[in-house]
């Protein structure tokens, strides 16, 4: 850190008399995070890297903050049926429906100067609409089925459905329609690999948060500086250097040597490996461990003639025994999970089926299914093939790659062998699950909001396909009609105990068919310098640098 040193004369002739040292204010924030997007493009791939990253540089309409409440970030205030915001109606098609209406902040800017306008958001409702374009998720897009420019700042969606979740954005936010709208009107097909976000990334209209994009290093890191158009509270930080570190002891070796400052807690540490680097280290860094709604599972390729088996499934979660990992591996700090709601989640039900580690069960449930052991061990069908599975995970997370190694181990006890094989995580979340170009099962994670309705991971409609230009989140392929219909059910019950009964049908169904294998709930680990103040981890899909504004140096 750089240090001046004042110097004071008492006289003629007599030595300078050292002032204390006075510290420069901190110009830079290094942070290391474990992953680097695939894409800039906000509506584009479901990343946690993206997200961490884009929260320094942009401000949705709407967010749930560390208490999870529901906030107005880029609108004035949050509509709803009580101050007149959101009014009930009839759709034209006779329909219960609802209008919303959102205001945009007066002071809202792009990098470039220009407002962040109606038109904005204009755009990226007619972008979102156009199935060619592949923007999700594709069923919020559908039920907004009119959006009205009211004045400049001022938009009402109308939606053909009435849901608790009425008056959250989401994932619709803001497009600089001034550059991206005659890339996408050229080809809505082709603009997700034409987009300004990753062809001109540096371009400051493309960014509205406290920091825009100054430099990217494919691969390797990303630059952000002080937005000079953000009218906000000034941040303390006029530089953000966030460098992606795929290998987590590589990662801890760079904060040790002080080459980055923090480590981000939604995609940094595995836990198991900043508890042990807190005992080493004592009181150096400040760690924070943050439980939430991050699901870690398995998901699996359900058209895989292998996994499309339920009782193979059934078997396969029978097989783990998730409470040694957790106790061997995370020191017993995260729950086990029995579906994707956490325990923490209000609609969380305790009475859920719940699957224990049990050999005897799965090997039961594997001869049902017409498995028999074979000579090396290896359970085969009756025309000989063997019983295995492919299993990913993203490469150089350490804690990952180890829980792989122990299920490779358990399902070999029960006859099944997998066959690990990972990649690096921008070509796993970007090609291989957008694309479904996986085979078998693949360890990763979910992170959702309070009380999120899986319709985008559990949906039929919502399996990529090339005729989608493969948007939606449905990458194992699970199609059963009647979670679909529970699915469309859910989000339009607003009375909370009503609704409350259609979560306990949910997580029983969900329990029951295994469309992916539930492990845990993971609690994530910041680690953070000791001058660093204002971080407030929020557990949940919106990541702490949406607020990074108040972080502050000490």
């Amino acid at each position: 850190m750089p240090m001046r040193r004042l110097a004071a004369a008492a006289g003629a002739g007599l030595l300078a008399l050292a002032a204390p040292a006075l510290a420069q204010p901190r110009e830079t924030l290094t942070i290391g995070i474990s992953q680097y997007p695939g894409t800039f493009h906000p509506n584009f791939e479901a990343m946690a890297a993206k997200s961490y990253v884009l929260g320094f540089a942009r401000r949705p309409i709407t967010a749930y903050d560390a208490t999870w409440r529901l906030t107005c970030l880029a609108c004035e205030s949050l509509p709803t049926l009580e101050n007149g915001g959101a009014v009930r109606e009839t759709t034209p098609d006779g329909k219960p429906g609802i209008r919303v209406t959102y205001r945009l902040r007066a002071d809202a800017r792009w990098g470039d100067g220009r407002p962040v306008s109606a038109e904005d958001l204009r755009f990226a409702w007619e972008a979102g609409r156009e199935p060619a374009t592949g923007i999700g998720p594709a069923d919020f897009y559908r039920s907004a089925y009119e959006l009205i420019v009211e004045d400049q700042r001022t938009v009402t969606l109308r939606y053909d459905k009435v849901t608790f979740e009425y008056n959250s954005a989401g994932d619709f936010q803001p497009l600089p329609a001034h550059i991206e709208r005659a890339r996408w009107q050229a080809d809505p097909r082709a603009y997700r690999n034409r987009t300004a976000y990753d062809t001109e990334t540096t371009n400051p209209g493309l960014w509205s948060g406290p920091w825009r994009i100054a430099a990217v290093q494919p691969g390797a890191g990303v630059t952000l500086e002080r937005n000079e158009a953000w009218a906000g509270p000034v941040p303390a930080f006029r530089r953000i250097q966030i460098r992606t570190i795929e290998n987590t002891a590589a990662m801890e070796a760079q904060l040790l040597a002080g080459q980055v400052d923090m480590v981000a807690g939604e995609l940094g540490l595995p836990l198991e490996q900043a508890a042990a680097l807190e005992r080493r280290t004592g009181s150096r860094f400040r760690f924070e461990y943050k439980p939430g709604l991050v699901y870690e599972h398995l998901g699996l390729r359900l058209d895989n003639p292998i996994l499309s088996d339920r009782r193979v499934r059934q078997a396969l979660l029978l097989a783990i025994d998730r409470g040694q990992i957790v106790q061997r591996l995370f020191d017993g700090r995260q729950p086990v999970a029995d579906t994707g709601v956490n325990p923490l989640d209000v609609m969380h039900d305790p009475d859920a089926l719940r699957w224990p580690h049990d050999p005897a069960r799965a090997a039961a449930l594997l001869d049902e299914a017409g498995w028999r052991p074979g000579p090396d061990g290896i359970r085969r069908n009756a025309v000989g093939e063997r019983l295995s599975v492919e299993l990913m995970t993203t490469a150089g997370n350490r804690g990952r790659e180890a829980v792989l190694q122990v299920i490779q181990g358990m399902w070999r006890g029960a006859g099944v062998e997998a066959r690990i094989r990972n990649e690096p995580p921008r070509v796993l979340f970007g090609e291989t699950l957008s694309r479904r170009r996986f085979q078998g099962a693949v360890l990763y994670a979910w992170i959702s909001a309070p009380e999120n309705v899986p319709r985008t991971t559990l949906h039929s409609e919502e399996i990529p396909s090339e005729a989608s230009n493969w948007s939606g989140q449905n990458y194992g392929g699970y199609r059963n009609p009647a979670m679909d219909a529970l699915l469309e059910a859910l989000p339009r019950e607003l009375d909370r105990e009503r609704r409350r009964a259609l979560w306990s049908q949910f997580q029983r169904m969900f329990a029951e068919d295994l469309p992916e294998l539930p492990l845990w709930f993971r609690a994530d680990a910041h680690v953070w310098p000791r001058w660093l103040e204002g971080v407030r981890p929020t557990g949940h899909l919106n990541p702490s640098t949406l607020w990074a504004e108040e972080w502050r140096a000490r």
